[in-house]
């Protein structure tokens, strides 16, 4: 196999890859409150809040919309890629989940205008900005194909949130490890369903989650900024 071949997948790495610039180490998801709350105390507690969030909320929600803004920058959609960022921010359910896509987003356009990627520029001061907006926009360019784009989006996200219950549980590093092997279990499935849900079946079904973002507003000592 060509090295050329290998390209899409070698840029999938690198838009995935923790060391991308963009601070997602900084935001727990709603799970500092969760820890706080004592909801979550262990690696078995740590795994449940994980997949249920990817199972219900971002294998429902982000996922799908990722490619359908994927399908918006091919096809030079503006309204399209407008209406599905748009409508990504008003599925977040509080104000600090809402400002994450927003922080997000527009580091992620700051990094991809560095790459080459000018088309991102714009978006980083757009007010409907998030994150799968852009990640959909490098996606496409660096022909990443839709199944591809998607489960490497979900396992970037389940390798973030993993990091932070680490971090906050803690967890040792292997009971990590474990904790993230079993969300890469689940993506496959999740992945291929994501890209044949209806538009009306899109959604988030995560309250525990929203509850715990919205007290961590007022949370005294924090390590995140959600």
């Amino acid at each position: 196999m060509s090295l050329e071949a290998d390209l899409p997948l070698l840029r999938l790495l690198q838009i995935v890859s923790p060391a991308l610039p963009t601070g997602a180490f900084a935001y727990s998801q709603g799970l500092e409150q969760a820890v706080a709350d004592r909801w979550v105390t262990d690696e078995t507690e740590a795994r449940v809040w994980l997949l249920g969030l990817l199972r219900w909320s971002f294998a429902t929600l982000d996922m799908p919309v990722l490619a359908r803004l994927m399908t918006a920058w091919r096809e030079g959609d503006a309204l399209g890629l407008s209406r599905w960022s748009r409508w990504l921010l008003a599925c977040r359910p509080t104000r600090e989940l809402r400002a994450e896509d927003r922080q997000l987003g527009g580091a992620l356009a700051r990094v991809l205008d560095g790459l080459g990627l000018s088309e991102a520029a714009a978006w980083a001061r757009r007010p409907e900005v998030t994150h799968a907006t852009l990640f959909a926009l490098a996606a496409v360019r660096f022909q990443v194909a839709p199944a591809a784009a998607v489960a490497g989006q979900a396992f970037a996200w389940a390798e973030a949130v993993t990091a932070a219950a680490v971090r906050l549980v803690p967890l040792g590093q292997t009971a990590g490890q474990r904790v993230l092997a079993a969300a890469g279990a689940a993506i496959p499935a999740l992945a291929a369903r994501a890209l044949v849900l209806p538009d009306g079946e899109i959604g988030a079904t995560a309250p525990g989650q929203a509850i715990a973002s919205a007290a961590h507003e007022t949370l005294y000592s924090r390590l995140f900024r959600s």
